[in-house]
């Protein structure tokens, strides 16, 4: 049994599940549809390719809170003029409440300053040596719930030789220092951190969470639902700078096109 390990750190960073319309919101910490989402990104899966992704959904999948972040709420105004002139030029019906106003105000939740250590779980070490060497060399960029939270780097932390609770309570934790400090609850007195975690069926305190994904096609994108655990574990020591790996070279640059005329 071997766990890929994530750091999953932004500025920004948003795990919304079942948001729609003018309000998207996030969990507090990143959900499993979010982090294969990010996987099949990095092996340049299509968005209908169902097959590829029931194979991701196989891992066990668990998340370390090592600095839960604030909440913010970011709001935009849509200009919906566009849409009375429809109304008016007689190509769409009746107008609606929403319709009848200039602009309409959305909400989009994001966590601040959020760290977590993600694992992926599986008794296929060739496979996840593949995902590894995908997650260094994506073949599509690289977000954190949206396209707006690139993520940073450090985000691959290697493969460790251990299953999937065993390896997220060993790594070091990798908080920014104060925070770090803080999640350790004073001198003898460490505070526990938080660890959400893929249940089996039927087990004992799981509770349902409905982000697993069966498609991510925009023409009808598919979820159901997962049992998931919670537990607490005692802080690991503090990485120091020198266990941080080193970005690894590569000659293919995932934003290349953007700069391309």
């Amino acid at each position: 049994m071997a766990t890929l390990l994530l750091r999953l750190a932004a500025p920004l960073q948003s795990w919304g599940d079942a948001s729609k319309f003018e309000t998207r919101r996030t969990h507090r910490e990143p959900t499993k549809s979010g982090v294969l989402g990010l996987i099949a990104a990095a092996l340049g899966l299509r968005r209908d390719d169902e097959a590829g992704l029931a194979r991701l959904c196989a891992l066990r999948f668990g998340v370390r809170v090592d600095q839960p972040g604030a909440l913010v709420d970011d709001f935009h105004t849509v200009d919906l003029s566009w849409r009375k002139e429809e109304k008016k030029s007689g190509k769409a019906g009746k107008m609606d409440k929403k319709d009848k106003a200039d602009t309409l105000v959305t909400h989009r939740h994001y966590l601040a300053d959020a760290v977590f250590t993600v694992g992926l779980e599986s008794d296929d070490a060739a496979w996840l040596a593949e995902l590894e060497a995908a997650v260094r060399r994506p073949a599509f960029p690289l977000f954190l719930g949206r396209r707006a939270c690139p993520p940073v780097p450090p985000l691959c932390l290697g493969i460790r030789e251990a299953g999937l609770l065993e390896a997220l309570r060993a790594e070091p934790l990798r908080a920014a220092p104060a925070p770090a400090r803080r999640a350790r609850g004073g001198v003898g007195e460490p505070a526990n951190l938080r660890v959400m975690f893929d249940a089996d069926p039927g087990e004992a305190d799981a509770v349902p969470r409905g982000d697993l994904p069966l498609s991510f096609s925009p023409i009808h994108r598919r979820h159901t639902f997962r049992p998931v655990r919670e537990t607490n574990v005692p802080p690991p020591p503090e990485a120091l700078p020198e266990d941080a790996p080193p970005p690894a070279p590569t000659a293919h640059d995932a934003l290349a096109a953007l700069d391309e005329p």
